[in-house]
């Protein structure tokens, strides 16, 4: 039985924030623009209140800045509050790195091979024909 962890609220940083796969896609639609409330609901099939709670974690944490333009709120990405988790990714950086190279090798290794199956084929087609030719020569003597 495994013991219950617990786990912070969900507005105490970025990390539990947009660990809501809704909250991420509100962070994606921002990157192209102010938004208002309603827009966001719209595109991502929820309510405007569920959004909305939604913008309220994002913006206690950082991600999310709004401004009133007349009678709606136009919420802005700030992209400046996810340096935290830029950073911690970043220290996978090399693993990531390494590991893309060592596929890469083996990817080289594995055309090269390949190729060198392909030669073989060649020159053993070229060699049947040759003998194929030699013995209608011999045929027709």
């Amino acid at each position: 039985m495994m013991a219950a962890v617990a786990r912070a609220a969900t507005t105490s940083d970025v990390f539990n924030a947009i660990a809501e796969p809704q909250r991420r896609e509100i962070l994606v639609l921002l990157r192209s623009g102010e938004r208002p409330v309603t827009e966001l609901a719209r595109e991502l099939g929820m309510t405007q209140p569920g959004a909305s709670k939604h913008l309220r974690v994002l913006r206690e944490v950082g991600l999310v800045r709004d401004r009133r333009a007349g009678k709606q709120r136009l919420y802005s990405l700030d992209a400046r509050g996810l340096r935290p988790v830029h950073e911690w990714t970043g220290g996978f950086e090399k693993f990531w790195n390494e590991s893309f190279d060592r596929l890469d090798a083996y990817v080289q290794h594995l055309k090269e091979a390949n190729q060198l199956k392909q030669a073989q084929h060649v020159t053993e087609a070229k060699q049947l024909s040759q003998t194929k030719q030699r013995k209608q020569a011999s045929r027709k003597e």
